[in-house]
């Protein structure tokens, strides 16, 4: 099956869709091994981790489309992707959805911010009129050439003109095609209720630890209404943590030894990335071409 039907599946199952955040390879493969259905990844670890920078658009369509390539080399799990504001105008949307598609990207979202975009949860965000997000939706929508390919549309205008104009974008956006709705940064639990009541269509809940929205367990998140819930950030905050201790560790001290309960093995981590399926692989190739070699050899 591929991944974008697969995707629209699990969207629409009855249980909610827990899609945890990566912000690189080794990420989806830990959240592969977790169990996990499905993945996402989002613009604000991607320039922390590629550049040691905000989420501000300062990542090219070129290098976010070979970023998502890698990771989804990585997984036969599906991957929601962060297309941030289409990169420019309907034209550009039209090629960034064709790049994504050849990255192999189960699915991709457009927002409605000014560019360059903010993290949804920073202040000072603005959005485009109506008609020009709108029609960068329609865009992606005729862009695709999977039609199971999922196109999010997500709205800022929470924000910047409130949750009444929130609700209306997504209703319209579902009404242009959208598979699925996401009003970002609702600030109270009546909010969350309200757009998913509004809403005619399945919608995404955001979990971003500390941000503006209340921090819900997957469970209530269901019973509010939301057919999915991501944690963009949550291992990226996780990563900096823990290697923040790690360095101070190595600096007080001189060694890692204390930190050793907190690391994977050397052994556990080679198997984490694969290393004895490829040795048995590499061993198995090496067999039957020195089989076929040994063979034309003796008929000679």
């Amino acid at each position: 099956m591929r991944t974008t039907t697969r995707l629209k599946q699990l969207i629409a199952a009855p249980d909610i869709l827990v899609m945890p955040g990566v912000h690189d390879a080794l990420g989806v493969r830990l959240a592969e091994a977790a169990g996990f259905d499905a993945i996402t990844a989002g613009g604000y670890g991607a320039t922390a981790t590629l550049l040691g920078r905000p989420d501000s658009s300062q990542l090219s369509l070129t290098e976010l489309s070979e970023m998502y390539s890698r990771f989804c080399d990585a997984t036969e799990l599906p991957m929601l992707a962060d297309a941030d504001t289409g990169f420019g105008n309907v034209t550009n949307v039209a090629r960034t959805v064709r790049l994504y598609e050849k990255a192999g990207v189960a699915g991709l979202f457009i927002e409605d911010q000014v560019f360059p975009k903010r993290c949804g949860h920073m202040a000072g965000k603005a959005v485009v009129g109506r008609a020009d997000w709108l029609a960068k939706i329609k865009a992606a929508l005729d862009a695709r050439e999977d039609p199971d390919l999922v196109i999010m549309a997500r709205t800022d205008a929470l924000a910047t003109d409130g949750v009444d104009e929130a609700i209306a974008r997504a209703q319209l956006a579902r009404e242009a095609g959208a598979d699925l709705l996401f009003v970002e940064a609702p600030t109270s639990v009546d909010q969350m209720q309200r757009i998913c009541r509004e809403v005619p269509g399945p919608c995404l809940a955001n979990n971003v630890e500390t941000g503006l929205s209340p921090l819900l367990p997957a469970a209530e998140l269901q019973a509010i209404g939301y057919a999915a819930v991501v944690f963009p950030v949550a291992a990226t905050y996780s990563a900096a943590f823990a290697l923040r201790d790690l360095f101070a560790t190595i600096r007080r001290t001189g060694t890692t030894a204390e930190f050793l309960p907190r690391m994977l093995s050397f052994t556990d981590f080679n198997e984490l990335v694969g290393l004895s399926a490829q040795r048995n692989r590499e061993a198995e190739l090496t067999a039957f071409a020195e089989a076929l070699a040994s063979k034309a050899k003796s008929a000679r």
